[in-house]
């Protein structure tokens, strides 16, 4: 770099093959150039030790390590990154990262990317640029391209050097490649995925795409087998014999596995209209309204709204007087609620009114022929209000014979017995 940038470039060597990541971390305070590949996974770490210097340290020694900071990446003039560069930071006391791959379309386009630093616990900045010049590659874009769904990692992760580096490795002892990149990295939430369950160490998940230029590997297309699929549409983790390779430390989901040919991939062209100028044509003066304005009548608003309304309602409320009042079928109705209220006030009437002669179950009853008085049905202190207007062959007991003595020699039973609900009294001799 011109100004002091520092790269750092992974190699893992074997006969005849390599694999490259490109990782940038800058430990310069003054802007810095950096030089991406197109196609090829830029990662650039933002150090917290590295804007500390900046920043007024703790009153007390051994506390400097503890200031939160955070990061705001935008590009020069603008809110927001490039649409290729992503940034993320899991905490205020853990790094940043900017990542991402750029294509073709952006080399020879340098692109200023300004940093801000926030310490949390002076609420003071420190501002940096970072100057991305992006590089063509000869080998871009890589013929096969196969896309792995890592579940146990965060981005985060997976974009550590050393990470990156052991899951490339374990991709080359599988495909055996000449050449193999790590051509971009997703996180899964990115793709529509759910955010994990604070249980058990969840990860969030990542998508890792690397590309090669030999054709891909038996191991790698038994995903595609019938049994596999199968497998997979039910739910059920397929058997790939290859995975043992990656198990000790990544555990991927084969059923998510994407492998495409670019050179077998048809495109698809998108016919785009040439932008215009952005300047409106020529449509003459603006005539604004006049200031004059003309009064408008609410008279036909107040018939809508108001006069139209009540003559509905005034016409309704004349057909249901007349047929309440004028018509047969509602003077009947009228006549049968007015008794109806009659009868209510008449009943309340007579419960008020204690004063009223006993009814004849009530009273003693003489025995002529043996001299005993008969107790009453109900005893003095029964409750009178509660006593049923019309006794029922129960309460009644069916029926109750009193002997009589006449002069003849024969006894006159008055006997009283309920028929249809109607108390009668008549002699038995």
């Amino acid at each position: 770099s011109a100004s002091g940038t520092h790269f750092h470039l992974f190699l893992f060597s074997l006969p005849k093959t390599f694999v490259s990541v490109v990782t940038i971390l800058s430990r310069s305070h003054a802007d810095r150039n950096v030089y991406p590949s197109a196609g090829v996974l830029f990662v650039h770490v933002l150090e917290r030790e590295h804007f500390k210097g900046e920043f007024p340290p703790y009153p007390k020694s051994g506390d400097a390590s503890s200031d939160p900071i955070t990061f705001n990446t935008n590009l020069m003039g603008y809110p927001d990154r490039p649409g290729w560069l992503r940034y993320i930071q899991r905490t205020q006391r853990s790094d940043g990262v900017l990542y991402g791959s750029p294509t073709a379309e952006h080399v020879g386009k340098p692109s200023v990317i300004e940093i801000t630093a926030y310490n949390r616990r002076t609420f003071e900045t420190a501002r940096h640029n970072l100057v991305v010049n992006i590089m063509a590659t000869e080998e871009f874009p890589l013929p096969y391209q196969a896309e792995f769904y890592i579940r146990n990692m965060n981005v985060e992760e997976m974009l550590a050097s050393e990470v990156l580096g052991d899951f490339l490795g374990a991709v080359k002892n599988v495909w055996q490649p000449e050449r193999l990149n790590a051509i971009n990295i997703t996180s899964a939430l990115d793709r529509g995925g759910r955010v994990p369950l604070p249980i058990n160490d969840l990860k969030e998940g990542v998508y890792v795409m690397v590309g090669a230029d030999v054709p891909f590997s038996s191991c790698l297309r038994e995903v595609e087998s019938p049994h596999n699929q199968l497998r997979c549409s039910q739910e059920m983790e397929p058997a790939i014999s290859c995975d043992k390779k990656f198990r000790a430390h990544f555990h991927i989901d084969w059923c998510k596995i994407s492998l495409v040919d670019i050179n077998k991939v048809v495109p698809v062209y998108i016919t785009r209209s040439e932008p215009g100028t952005g300047v409106l044509p020529e449509f003459g003066e603006y005539n604004p309204p006049s200031e004059s304005l003309m009064g408008r009548n609410y008279f036909s608003d107040f018939l809508i709204t108001l006069a139209v309304p009540s003559a509905v309602a005034l016409v309704l409320f004349f057909i249901l007087g007349y047929t309440m009042c004028c018509r047969r079928e509602g003077v009947i109705q009228l006549v049968h609620h007015g008794s109806i209220q009659k009868s209510t006030k008449e009943l309340r009437s007579m419960s008020k009114n204690r004063e009223i002669s006993w009814p004849l179950s009530t009273l003693p009853v003489f025995n002529p022929v043996s001299g005993e008085v008969v107790p009453p049905i109900h005893p003095d202190n029964y409750e009178t209000t509660s006593m049923p207007l019309m006794q029922t062959q129960t309460n009644l007991q069916n029926q109750i014979t009193i002997p009589q003595q006449r002069p003849s020699g024969w006894y006159s039973l008055p006997h009283f017995e309920m028929i249809g609900g109607v108390l009668t009294y008549f002699h038995i001799e």
